[in-house]
C-alpha cells in the first residue's frame, strides 16, 4: 500500500515537473532579462519599478522544476530592493532553487529565504494523493483547474492538516473546493485559504 502510494505520488510531481519544464523553456526564449528596471537606489525605485520585479519574481517561482500543487511559494519586493521569501515545499531543492533564482534577478539587492520544508510523513503522502483525487477528480467543476502546468489551487499538507491556498474564480468553486477537501478521511483540519479572482486583484 505504502509504495503504490508513493509510486502514485511520484506520477503526479512528474507529469507537472514534465509540463513545467515545456512551459519554462518557452518562457525562458521570449523573457527579456533587461525587461526588469535596475533600481538605484530607494529613493529612486517607483511603484511601478517595484512591480516589475514582483512580476518577475512570481514568473521565476513558478518556473521552478519541482514546483507542483504540493507547494506553495510567495515573494514580498520591498522598496530598498530585497525580496522575503515565505511558504511551504515538499522538496528541500525547492527552498534552495528559489533562493538561487530570485538573486539572479539584476534589480535584487538581498534575498531573506523564510520558505519552509514539509516533514517527510507516508500519511501526509498518503493525503496528498487523496486530496488531490477528492479536489480535482471528483468534482468535476474543479477538472479545469488541474489543466495547466500549476494548478491555481495548491494543497498544502503538515502533520495530517490542510491548507487551501491559491486563487479561484468564484465563491462557489471557493466552497466546493473546501467541501471535497473536508470529505477526505484521516485529515485532523481544513483551512481554505483560496482567494477569488476579484480579491486577488485588489
Amino acid at each position: 500500500m505504502k509504495n503504490s502510494i508513493r509510486l502514485l505520488l511520484t506520477s503526479v510531481f512528474c507529469s507537472i515537473l514534465v509540463t513545467t519544464f515545456s512551459m519554462g523553456t518557452a518562457a525562458s526564449q521570449s523573457t527579456n532579462p533587461q525587461s526588469v528596471p535596475h533600481m538605484e537606489s530607494p529613493d529612486q525605485r517607483t511603484s511601478a519599478q517595484i512591480q516589475a520585479v514582483a512580476k518577475r519574481v512570481r514568473h521565476e517561482l513558478l518556473m521552478l522544476p519541482y514546483y507542483s500543487v504540493f507547494d506553495w511559494l510567495e515573494g514580498e519586493v520591498k522598496p530598498d530592493g530585497s525580496v522575503i521569501l515565505r511558504g511551504e515545499v515538499v522538496r528541500p531543492i525547492s527552498k534552495s532553487d528559489a533562493e538561487f533564482r530570485i538573486k539572479r534577478i539584476e534589480s535584487v539587492t538581498n534575498v531573506v529565504n523564510e520558505i519552509d520544508v514539509l516533514p517527510l510523513s507516508t500519511m501526509d503522502d498518503g493525503l496528498r494523493i487523496a486530496l488531490y483525487r477528492a479536489v480535482f477528480y471528483s468534482n468535476s467543476s474543479l477538472a479545469r483547474y488541474s489543466l495547466g502546468p500549476v494548478s491555481p489551487i495548491h494543497i498544502i499538507v503538515q502533520n495530517g492538516r490542510v491548507t487551501l491556498k491559491g486563487v479561484v474564480a468564484s465563491e462557489m468553486d471557493k466552497q466546493l473546493a473546501y467541501l471535497s477537501a473536508r470529505g477526505v478521511p484521516g485529515l485532523f483540519e481544513v483551512k481554505n485559504e483560496l482567494m477569488t479572482e476579484y480579491k486577488a486583484a485588489n
